[in-house]
């Protein structure tokens, strides 16, 4: 049976999953001159994230489909592309007053809407849950690791005699 912290980490990935993927999916729905390309690349991150949310989380529930090197693969791919969002999208941002109309219109993430401060409070929110996504994965990657009995990380100390003592 699946440990209550693979659980708890897996219903916090689907949280900031579907939080950012309705974000950055609205931000997408309401442009009116395309997309910068660090904007599909963080819808691209989100459904990355739910191909291994949803293998994670079947594998989780019923251990029979776990592979153990495909989970951490797919985990550690998540977390390296949540890192690489968050990074992209706050770099892209500025940390900037959303209130600021001269930064939101000459912005090229912010500008591209009718309306652009929606565009940008939508973008600073998707930007910190892409974070809490990346801190959710890289537990999932940790657990993985630790709990994986061909790493040999989390098993300890060999105790017992060597072959030739048999």
């Amino acid at each position: 049976m699946a440990s209550f912290v693979q659980m708890a980490l897996r219903g916090s990935q689907f949280l900031w999953t579907f939080l950012t993927t309705a974000l950055i999916g609205n931000v997408i729905a309401e442009a009116f001159s395309g997309n910068p390309s660090s904007i599909n690349y963080a819808i691209f991150v989100s459904v990355f994230c739910w191909i291994a949310l949803i293998y994670g989380g079947l594998a989780t529930v019923m251990e029979s489909l776990a592979i153990p090197i495909a989970l951490i693969v797919m985990d550690t791919l998540a977390t390296l592309f949540t890192f690489i969002a968050g990074v992209v999208l706050a770099a892209g941002l500025n940390v900037h007053s959303c209130n600021n109309q001269s930064y939101i219109h000459s912005n090229h993430l912010t500008n591209g809407s009718h309306n652009p401060t929606k565009r940008c409070h939508e973008l600073q929110a998707s930007t910190a849950f892409f974070w809490f996504l990346f801190a959710s994965f890289l537990g999932s990657v940790i657990m993985g690791i630790l709990s994986s009995p061909g790493t040999g990380i989390g098993r300890g100390v060999r105790r017992g005699p060597a072959m030739s003592q048999v």
